[in-house]
């Protein structure tokens, strides 16, 4: 049985290494709508999927302390694209995949979607981690244990963060905090930290900072 616990507060100089590259550049490079269109896999890549309303684009915008970086690029006619951001000199792409989980979205919509976040997850080489944005509120339902699923079945190690921490009681996370960790245990390809943050308070921001400026 995997033991899951909290990411611990990062070192001084991982802290900083972080900071310093949220600080520096970050430029939104293109939407891919299918795998030709991909970028060079010339860096480093994390990506940061997430059911819709998850919070993914205030945490990224958190992390890059930009107020409408990730908003900029979910504009109408753009929510079913991977959207590449560079971060720092050329150092590595951040990739907002799109919010997964709308039940409004037309079937043909969403097959198109999950066959190219399929070939994506699969067949990108330099993708170093995911993050699988999971809302405190809420806890790890059946659509994000489908994605975990299919990180799995890829061979990408996924993180697990959890957004919106400040809306619930203390008590109320730590159920669900539980719930997560015994979700996990069937997907071999997690990763055993989970970063608990909230894009209002900034809790969080600094480990996750932190973890992605260490991928190598």
């Amino acid at each position: 049985m995997l033991n899951f616990t909290l990411a611990p507060e990062p070192e001084d100089f991982a802290r900083e290494r972080g900071r310093l590259l949220f600080a520096g550049p970050v430029d939104f490079v293109k939407g891919v709508v299918a795998m030709s269109g991909l970028p060079p896999a010339d860096r480093v890549e994390v990506c940061f999927a997430g059911r819709s309303n998850v919070g993914k684009s205030s945490l990224i915008n958190a992390l890059t302390g930009r107020k409408s970086l990730a908003r900029a690029s979910n504009t109408p006619g753009r929510t079913q694209e991977i959207n590449f951001f560079a971060l720092g000199e050329d150092e590595k792409y951040l990739v907002d995949l799109p919010g997964y989980g709308y039940a409004e979205a037309p079937v043909a919509i969403v097959r198109k979607w999950q066959e190219l976040l399929k070939s994506y997850l699969a067949g990108r080489t330099t993708l170093r981690r995911a993050f699988v944005l999971i809302d405190t509120r809420h806890g790890v339902k059946k659509v994000d244990d489908e994605i975990m699923s299919l990180l799995d079945r890829s061979a990408v190690t996924f993180q697990t963060v959890l957004t919106k921490a400040d809306k619930v009681s203390r008590t109320e996370r730590e159920a669900i905090i539980e719930q997560v960790k015994g979700a996990l245990q069937k997907h071999p390809a997690a990763f055993p930290e989970l970063v608990v943050t909230s894009s209002e308070k900034g809790d969080g921001i600094e480990t996750l900072r932190a973890i992605i400026a260490s991928l190598q």
